[in-house]
């Protein structure tokens, strides 16, 4: 589909929550409807894209991975992955994957790299796991350890069971020291649910929040790496780098894990 700017899009939706400057009127109207049923969506914003920080320095550099697989990566902001990761490796390697036309029109913001290492965009689709390795390892050894990063995207998959596959399957290619890493809003308060159906009515893409076992079920047959399934602030928060705003809970829930 076209970059419409009558209709209102995710990417562009949360890259306006998250401060970012690739969204329409229309993006920024919804937005603003949606933050007078539920503010605190903002703070799940926000505090969603500094776990993303946390989450890559923390296995960039005391895990020692070099390689991230960002699956459904959206519109670029500040600190995306690859520029978090190579401010600890120099030499990691990051492949994002979208099958998002919007995304697509911006991915050369995306296509930076240190002379060190490498990054790759992926015109690709997340109901295509085995398409999207097949894909990545033009770019990654897929037999040494990826850390696989699916961030706020699931929940665009209605399906729990179908969600869980996926993620499965994405995993099933990926060789033991590998790493899981999820983060999702989750129905955990009836301001994010009174939030999902309003955005839903929208016209956008539908996102479905899960509960937080929903999340945690991800994870099965993984070793969850401490301090487990938690609020997405509440994840290592002195892992250097930004601080968490000072905010109530919030309704995302996120987890990493490594595959043995």
């Amino acid at each position: 589909m076209p970059d419409d700017p009558t209709e209102p899009h995710s990417a562009r939706f949360w890259n306006y929550f998250v401060g970012g400057e690739d969204h329409y009127e229309i993006d920024r109207r919804i937005g603003d409807e949606i933050k007078e049923i539920f503010p605190g969506l903002v703070d799940v914003a926000v505090t969603s894209r500094l776990f993303l920080g946390r989450a890559v320095r923390h296995l960039a550099g005391e895990v020692g991975i070099r390689q991230f697989l960002d699956v459904g990566t959206g519109l670029p902001t500040a600190d995306n992955t690859h520029q978090v990761a190579q401010r600890v490796a120099a030499d990691a390697r990051i492949v994002y994957v979208d099958n998002d036309p919007v995304v697509l029109a911006h991915a050369n913001a995306l296509l930076t790299s240190t002379p060190q290492g490498r990054t790759a965009y992926l015109e690709a689709d997340l109901y295509e796991p085995e398409a999207v390795l097949e894909a990545a390892a033009a770019t990654l050894d897929l037999s040494r350890p990826v850390a696989l990063m699916i961030l706020n995207t699931l929940g665009h998959v209605a399906d729990h069971d179908e969600a869980r596959d996926l993620v499965r399957r994405l995993l099933a290619g990926l060789p033991a020291g590998s790493h899981l890493v999820i983060s999702d809003s989750t129905a955990t308060s009836e301001g994010m649910i009174a939030a999902s159906e309003a955005y839903n009515a929208s016209g956008a893409v539908p996102y479905h929040v899960r509960s937080i076992g929903e999340i945690a079920a991800f994870f099965d047959d993984l070793d969850l790496v401490d301090p487990g399934i938690v609020q997405v602030p509440e994840w290592r928060p002195d892992t250097h780098g930004p601080t968490d705003p000072a905010t109530a809970a919030v309704d995302a829930y996120c987890g990493v894990g490594c595959k043995v």
